[in-house]
């Protein structure tokens, strides 16, 4: 059995999870923890306070008395934010608190695309201009070309919880730019789980979205590979384990 744990600020996408736990396997287990995210809002301020190391802290305990293999911070705004050193440190410190190996969403989204072997993205976000832009920094900083960034100004985590299928594949359509290999979904409170094989065969290329890097990153640090297709190309690349 592998146990990944996740830290998920406050209640907004979290069903993506047992969904995405359903498609893995019956070896895989998925323990969600959520952090006490403060003020709900897009915005630096509260976003640095909401990945602060005493709100992450809170969780690990839980998340190792579970069993966790690895944990992984899933939220991307609250990660990035902090800048390409503060995200490492970020890391570093959750690690060393919960006595595992450890990452974040944002970390995933470079990770994921070194995966599937892109170098030039376009960002869909949920997020106000200025915290979206700080995410194609991110991006920028671990050698990833951003072609474009498209922001829907969305302030609070739990409106873009309501978010439908069809707001979902518009912010995709919106985002898409013909040298883009890949459109990047960055907020874990958005629900994404369920239409990442329409949002790819809509724009005929990878789409990597928060919760789905978020898993793959958990597996990644678990030394895990699970082929599931429903779940992306990022899920279909030189599989260890068939599912």
């Amino acid at each position: 059995m592998t146990a990944l744990g996740f830290l998920y600020p406050g209640h907004s996408g979290e069903d993506d999870y047992p969904r995405i736990e359903q498609l893995l396997g019956s070896d895989i287990r998925v323990d969600l923890v959520h952090t006490d995210i403060g003020e709900d809002a897009h915005r630096v301020d509260a976003l640095l306070e909401m990945g602060s190391p005493r709100r992450l802290e809170a969780g690990v305990a839980e998340l190792r008395l579970a069993g966790a293999d690895a944990v992984v911070w899933a939220c991307t705004s609250g990660s990035f934010v902090h800048g390409w050193d503060g995200a490492h440190e970020q890391v570093r410190a959750l690690a060393q608190a919960a006595g595992l190996p450890a990452s974040s969403t944002s970390f995933a989204f470079v990770h994921a695309a070194k995966e599937i072997g892109v170098r030039r993205v376009s960002i869909g976000a949920t997020y106000p201009d200025d915290v979206a832009r700080l995410f194609a920094d991110f991006l920028g900083a671990a050698g990833i070309e951003v072609a474009d960034v498209v922001s829907s100004g969305i302030i609070t985590a739990a409106e873009v919880g309501t978010w439908t299928e069809e707001e979902v594949l518009a912010l995709a359509r919106a985002a898409d730019r013909p040298d883009a290999e890949a459109v990047l979904l960055p907020d874990t409170a958005l629900h994404t789980a369920a239409h990442i094989p329409a949002l790819e065969k809509e724009l005929g290329k990878p789409v990597l979205t928060a919760n789905q890097v978020t898993i793959w990153e958990g597996l990644r640090l678990a030394d895990r590979r699970v082929n599931a297709p429903e779940l992306g190309a990022l899920f279909t690349r030189e599989p260890v384990v068939q599912v």
